[in-house]
Order: C-alpha cells, then structure tokens, then sequence
C-alpha cells in the first residue's frame, strides 16, 4: 500500500471543526423536544415496539434558528472536508483508508495529550 502523505493544516483543521460542530449538533437535539411543533403525547403499545412520546412543546424560533446554523456550517464543513485539492495527491486505491486516517485523526491527538 501505498503512503499517505501528511494531510495539510486547513483539512486537519476543517475536519476537526466538522467533529465539533456535529457533537455540538447532537448534543442540542439531545436536549431538544423530540417535535419542533408542538405535539400532544402519544402512546402506542400495538406493534411490535412499545412507543411512547410525552406532549411537546416545539421549539422556540431560537432554537430552530441554532439548529439550521449548526446544519448548514455541518454541510459547510462535510463539503470542504470531502472536496479538499489534497484527495487528487492520493491514489485512489488508497483514498478509503486515508479518509478513515482523517476522520479519526483527532482521536489519535488526543490520546497522545
């Protein structure tokens, strides 16, 4: 196999705040109601998986507005990430494995701190 070369600064750079953003993402939805209109609860014990949802209030405009904020920069950063110039310096054969390097190069920083 082929060598990697080293990823440059702006894809390390890039790839790390898509890490950040899309926890930060996650971590909101988490918090979220689970409707963003307001929703009566429901429950239904029928099918094969019980399900059950308490009333929700929806989301504020706010949070609507965060939520869109952190999507969009999500995309943003998904875009630049998977379109870098320096995927034409890998050899496609090699691309897959250099790809999973990137995404959790992050993970290797921080074990070595």
């Amino acid at each position: 196999m082929a060598t990697t070369p080293e990823f440059p600064s702006d894809l390390l750079a890039g790839q790390e705040e898509l890490h950040q953003v899309r926890a930060e993402l996650s971590a909101l939805l988490k918090r979220l109601p689970w409707s963003v209109e307001p929703m009566d609860g429901f429950s239904d014990t029928t099918g094969w998986r019980k399900v059950e949802r308490p009333a929700s209030p929806g989301w504020t405009e706010d949070e609507q507005a965060e939520v869109e904020k952190l999507r969009r920069r999500e995309h943003e950063l998904a875009v630049f990430v998977s379109t870098h110039r320096f995927w034409a310096e890998v050899a496609a054969g090699d691309r897959v494995a250099a790809r999973s390097r990137l995404k959790h190069a992050h993970e290797a920083e921080a074990e070595e701190e």
